[in-house]
């Protein structure tokens, strides 16, 4: 199943990101496991494991 995820404005900066955050969505990305729509929505894709998703999520120390 694809989850669509709308990223919102700009980042709350909480620990760790939340789902929705502009950054972990550029993070998936870039890496290849989430695409962009025209309508800004981002596309997850099915193949993306927790633990992708929890890296992406992770702040930098």
């Amino acid at each position: 199943m694809k989850r669509v995820v709308k990223p919102k404005k700009g980042c709350c900066k909480s620990n760790p990101r939340c789902k929705r955050c502009p950054v972990v969505t550029k993070r998936l990305i870039t890496r290849g496991l989430a695409r962009r729509r025209k309508d800004g929505f981002v596309v997850i894709s099915p193949e993306t494991t927790k633990k992708q998703l929890k890296a992406a999520r992770a702040r930098k120390a």
